[in-house]
């Protein structure tokens, strides 16, 4: 059975913030988008079975935005991992690793250029949507995968979508 990955870029964050990188809070833009994603995702009656969000501020604020608490059901919650943050391709095979292969859909909430890394390394070349930015900040690619969590090749899952904030604003 087919299983599928979703890979969320977080929302528009404000690079100004005199913070650390990691506790860089969302602007307004990014927590408008993020409340647009969520709509949108009830919307379309699309719900992952995990989310995994990387420990980051704006990244755990996206998640928060998109799922608030009535979405969340007890055995969905936002489990935090810090290897989503300055993270790498092989990083975030472990992470996906790690889930049993009864879980059909995992949604990862990160960061680029990691997460653009991946979704290169898991699509053919033709797949990539021609844009003048690949993985835009909010933006939901969803990925259909054959292999087992722990089997993730170069090149082996398929576009099934692809969701921009401007596209559902």
């Amino acid at each position: 059975m087919s299983k599928e990955l979703w890979l969320l870029r977080h929302a528009k964050s404000d690079r100004n913030a005199k913070t650390e990188d990691i506790n860089r809070p969302l602007k307004k833009r990014g927590k408008r988008d993020a409340k647009n994603m969520g709509v949108w995702l009830r919307e379309q009656e699309l719900s992952p079975d995990v989310i995994v969000c990387s420990p980051a501020k704006r990244a755990f604020d996206t998640a928060n935005f998109i799922f608030n608490d009535d979405d969340i059901e007890d055995e969905r919650m936002i489990v935090l991992n810090e290897n989503l943050y300055e993270s790498s391709i092989d990083i975030l095979k472990l992470v996906l690793a790690s889930y049993e292969e009864t879980v059909q859909k995992i949604l990862l909430i990160g960061h680029n250029p990691e997460f653009e890394d991946f979704l290169v390394y898991l699509l053919e070349s033709d797949e990539l949507p021609v844009a003048e930015k690949l993985f835009p900040t909010c933006t939901l690619f969803r990925l259909s995968l054959d292999n087992e969590w722990k089997d993730l090749q170069p090149h082996s899952a398929k576009l099934v979508s692809v969701t921009y904030p401007r596209s559902i604003d």
